[in-house]
């Protein structure tokens, strides 16, 4: 297992251990826990912008095939 050094301001330090607290948690814990969020949602972003840009150009391609079926439909006996 690692090991994370740290600088925060005391306010973020203090609010993080009031909630640990709450929880019932380690400030270590807490701060392993929220890291760990963190980067799910991170992946979560990465992963939607990933399929966002799958989906343009899936949409572009769709969009050729469209106008080469609409040639098509304009034809009669096609």
């Amino acid at each position: 297992m690692g090991t994370v050094s740290l600088r925060i301001d005391d306010d973020l330090l203090e609010e993080a251990n009031r909630k640990a607290k709450a929880l019932h948690l380690s400030r270590a814990e807490y701060v392993r826990q929220a890291i760990a969020e963190m980067n799910e949602k991170v992946a979560g972003e990465l992963r939607r912008q990933r399929i966002q840009q799958a989906s343009r150009k899936v949409r572009q391609e769709s969009m050729r095939v469209n106008r080469e079926f609409a040639a098509f439909e304009s034809v009669p006996d096609a």
